[in-house]
C-alpha cells in the first residue's frame, strides 16, 4: 500500500510538472456554437490532429468586430486571407486582446503572426507563426507540413510579453512578424524577441519558402479579439 501511494504520488507529480512545461494538454477542443467564417475574403484551417479528432473549420468562430475580428477556438486554427500573399522584405502586425484571460479553457493558450503559408487548406500546408500567451512568454513553430520548432521546446519568457493579472481580466499583445533580406524576426509590443535566418526557416521539414500567405494563429479553446492587422512591404 505504502508503495502505491508513493507510485500514485509521483505520477501525480510528474503530470502536474508536465502541464506546468506545455508538454500535455489538460483539456481537449470544444467546438465552439455557431460556428465558421463570416469575415470576408478569409479562409481557415483545423491542425491535422484536431481534424482527426472530427474538428472542421466550422468547430471554431471568426467574425468581423469593428475594424477587426473576433475569434473563438474550438480547435487550433490558422487563418489567411488571399489578398495578403506577400514576398520579399515585408511585415505583418496585429493587436490581439483575451477580453478575458483564459475563458474557455484551464490553462493558457497562444495566439498571434503567421508567414510563409503555402499550400494552405491542404495536407502539404506549410507556415511559419509567432505567438505569445498572457502569460508573459511566447513561441515561435512552424508546419512544414510536420511541425517543427524554432528556438526551445517549452514557451520562452521575455519581459516584453504582457502578463495578465489574473484570470477573467484583459490582456493585450501587439506582435509583429518581419522578414528582411532572408532573415525573420518577432517582435511583441515593440521589442524583437526572437530573430531567425532563412536556413533555420526554409528547407526539408520547414517553409517551402518565407513568400507565401499572410495570417493569423490560435490556440484551442480561445477567445481574443484581433485590431490593427496590417500587412506591408518594407
Amino acid at each position: 500500500m505504502r508503495r502505491l501511494a508513493v507510485a500514485v504520488a509521483l505520477a501525480s507529480l510528474t503530470s502536474t510538472l508536465a502541464n506546468a512545461q506545455g508538454t500535455m494538454p489538460m483539456e481537449t477542443s470544444r467546438a465552439v456554437e455557431g460556428g465558421g467564417i463570416s469575415a470576408k475574403g478569409w479562409a481557415g484551417q483545423v491542425d491535422a490532429g484536431e481534424a482527426k479528432a472530427g474538428m472542421t473549420i466550422n468547430s471554431a468562430k471568426f467574425a468581423p468586430e469593428g475594424k477587426g475580428f473576433h475569434i473563438t477556438t474550438g480547435p487550433a486554427t490558422t487563418y489567411w486571407n488571399t489578398a495578403n500573399a506577400m514576398s520579399g522584405n515585408y511585415t505583418v502586425k496585429a493587436t490581439f486582446t483575451e477580453p478575458k484571460y483564459m475563458n474557455l479553457n484551464d490553462h493558457p493558450h497562444p495566439y498571434g503572426i503567421v508567414i510563409g503559408g503555402n499550400d494552405l487548406g491542404t495536407d502539404k500546408a506549410t507556415l511559419l507563426y509567432c505567438t505569445a500567451y498572457g502569460t508573459g512568454t511566447y513561441i515561435v513553430r512552424g508546419f512544414g507540413p510536420a511541425p517543427f520548432r524554432l528556438g526551445g521546446r517549452n514557451p520562452t519568457a521575455s519581459d516584453a510579453v504582457h502578463k495578465a493579472s489574473a484570470k477573467g481580466e484583459a490582456v493585450s499583445q501587439e506582435i509583429a512578424v518581419s522578414v528582411k533580406d532572408g532573415k525573420v524576426s518577432c517582435a511583441i509590443n515593440g521589442t524583437v524577441v526572437a530573430t531567425f535566418d532563412q536556413a533555420e526557416t526554409v528547407g526539408d521539414g520547414k517553409l517551402k519558402s518565407l513568400d507565401g500567405m499572410a495570417g493569423l494563429r490560435f490556440g484551442h479553446n480561445t477567445e481574443v479579439v484581433v485590431s490593427g492587422f496590417e500587412v506591408k512591404k518594407n
